[in-house]
């Protein structure tokens, strides 16, 4: 059987021409190669498997090289290239920081470094996940990195450069790698398999870009075991078969049920994605995406932010053109919100059926709105002036029974002058009331019958009650309270004793605004048992505050120092003599 090399090391770039995705590195590097401007060390910087090492060797294989082309390129047929190539180079030396971290290891490279190459023009040590380095040897490799032989090159490469100390980031050149694109991905992917002589969908590809994150190696590898899935014919279906993808048929669909307020749809095909294995979680995001790229697609511009497949591309259009810009906006508050408070939830699936839910109601709620809008733009045409003429001679229509009566008296329309211009009202009939405009209706008649209980009720007992009738009273209410657990306002009814005054109005004196509140909370049925265990629905409560001066409770040690030191003046010399202070 032949030896498999993984095809991110077959079609691992050997020239700058080939790196995918860094042109700003390699034309940086090939003009510091052709105008001789080299640094003495450089520092590559980026995540992973985006060509860090890979932009390392070519440099090093395009500086020794001999015989380089226009393009600045190793010609790959001089001594040294191909020495490189067979990985037999006394020129290039590789060092891995992560096994090798030690002082001993960079005092090793050191004495190295003074050695000049044999073949060539200089020796270029490439040391890969320099994070690694312990804080010694980083210490050790200083003075060696600064001022480094002429022949000498150091190629520095780290996926975590905050880790990396500035004292070795001030003597490099840093590049900055970027994760590579989705399209740049597919196309080299799509390179391979041609020259593999394997058939792939674009679709099929364009899965595997986005799953790789940026990363090209980590895509190769992802196409390597497709391949061994599906075998020379590559499908989209293998793809999310494989991979575990969530297809992007259920969230059109999703979505049409959505554009439909079709809720038990919505349901039924989130029930099918969970039977198939996938996470409610991953589903929330996908619709997020699928939601944001719907709002991409609306606009031309933003188009080129989609980073699907064309045949996903023209699906994303005709979808896009039957949402409306507020859904798509909601929609997406909606599920950003229900990402965010999905792990904190116990039960995960009713938090993404609540989510479908009120999204399937985004479409019926759009459309009352129109329709408010439409009814308005009705009544602003309705109220147009008219003459008195027009208006003498329009027929006169007689209102519609309404279903309820009114006591107001019928008033006669005034005469209207020859030369006068009316103006038409609309006659607005009063909308159903929602259910939470009946229920404030409720409250506000309820608390308006017990604060003013007298009105409209007659026959209501007025008995008179002495100052004793009114203690008993009060300090039953008190203690009941207690009884249910309401110590804090039981304690403030007891703490002093109500004032009977004019007729039937009772004064508390209170001395701050805590005691307010607490009793105000409860005062509507307060007032209701006094009223009904006095049989007097008279009875007025009125609190009244102690000002300042009035107070005598210390509640600060300050405040109490104060009043001791007013009462006692040596205690005041006595805190300083000692250098005393107030304990808190």
């Amino acid at each position: 059987m032949d030896n498999f090399i993984v095809s991110a090391r077959k079609y691992r770039p050997a020239t700058f021409n080939t790196v995918v995705g860094q042109a700003h590195i390699t034309n940086t590097l090939k003009n510091a190669i052709k105008t001789g401007h080299l640094a003495q060390a450089f520092l590559f910087c980026g995540p992973r498997g985006v060509g860090k090492t890979t932009c390392a060797r070519i440099l090093a294989k395009t500086i020794n090289c001999t015989n380089r082309t226009e393009n600045t390129e190793a010609c790959d047929k001089c001594e040294s290239c191909e020495s490189f190539n067979s990985g037999a180079s006394l020129n290039v030396s590789e060092l891995d920081a992560a096994s090798n971290n030690s002082v001993d290891d960079i005092r090793n490279l050191v004495d190295q470094v003074r050695y000049a190459p044999q073949l060539g023009t200089h020796k270029v040590y490439i040391i890969d996940e320099v994070h690694m380095l312990s804080q010694a040897a980083f210490n050790a490799f200083l003075k060696t990195l600064e001022e480094p032989p002429k022949h000498a090159i150091f190629i520095l490469a780290t996926t975590e450069k905050h880790k990396i100390i500035p004292t070795i980031l001030s003597r490099c050149q840093i590049f900055d790698f970027n994760r590579i694109q989705i399209e740049d991905i597919a196309s080299h992917l799509a390179f391979i398999a041609n020259s593999e002589n394997i058939t792939a969908e674009k679709d099929a590809l364009h899965i595997i870009a986005q799953k790789a994150d940026g990363a090209l190696r980590d895509a190769c590898s992802i196409f390597d075991q497709i391949v061994s899935f599906a075998g020379n014919n590559v499908t989209y279906k293998d793809v999310i078969d494989n991979l575990n993808i969530l297809d992007y048929d259920y969230y059109f669909k999703v979505t049409d049920s959505i554009l439909n307020s079709n809720i038990s749809t919505a349901l039924l095909i989130f029930n099918e994605i969970l039977n198939n294995g996938f996470d409610g979680h991953n589903f929330v995001a996908g619709m997020g995406d699928h939601f944001r790229n719907l709002l991409v697609s609306k606009d031309p511009e933003t188009l080129q932010l989609l980073e699907v497949g064309s045949n996903i591309k023209d699906k994303y259009k005709d979808q896009s053109g039957k949402c409306s810009l507020t859904i798509l906006i909601k929609g997406l508050t909606i599920l950003n919100k229900t990402d965010i408070s999905y792990k904190a939830s116990k039960n995960h699936r009713l938090q993404v059926e609540l989510a479908l839910m009120q999204l399937c109601s985004l479409t019926s709620i759009g459309n009352e709105a129109e329709k408010k809008n439409d009814i308005g733009l009705q009544l602003k045409a309705s109220t147009a002036p008219i003459t008195a003429k027009s208006a003498a001679s329009a027929p006169i229509e007689k209102p519609k029974a309404e279903s309820f009566s009114t006591s107001l008296p019928i008033q006669k329309a005034a005469p209207v002058a020859e030369n006068a211009t009316v103006v038409k009202k609309p006659l607005i009939k009063t909308a159903t009331p929602s259910i939470n405009q009946h229920l404030n209706t409720e409250i506000k008649t309820d608390k308006s019958k017990e604060e003013n209980p007298t009105q409209n009720n007659s026959s209501q007992p007025k008995n008179n009650f002495t100052q004793q009738q009114l203690e008993s009273a009060w300090n039953k209410y008190a203690n009941e309270q207690k009884e249910k657990g309401k110590t804090n306002l039981s304690t403030n009814l007891l703490n002093k004793k109500p004032v009977l005054t004019e007729g039937t109005i009772i004064e508390f004196a209170i001395n701050n605004k805590a005691i307010e509140e607490t009793i105000n909370e409860d005062k509507i049925t307060f007032l209701g048992f006094l009223r009904k265990e006095l049989s007097n629905y008279s009875i007025q409560l009125n609190l009244v505050m102690i000002s300042i001066e009035d107070k005598t409770n210390l509640y600060t040690a300050t405040d109490r120092y104060k009043r001791l030191a007013e009462k006692n003046p040596l205690i005041n010399k006595f805190k300083q003599t000692f250098d005393l202070d107030i304990e808190f």
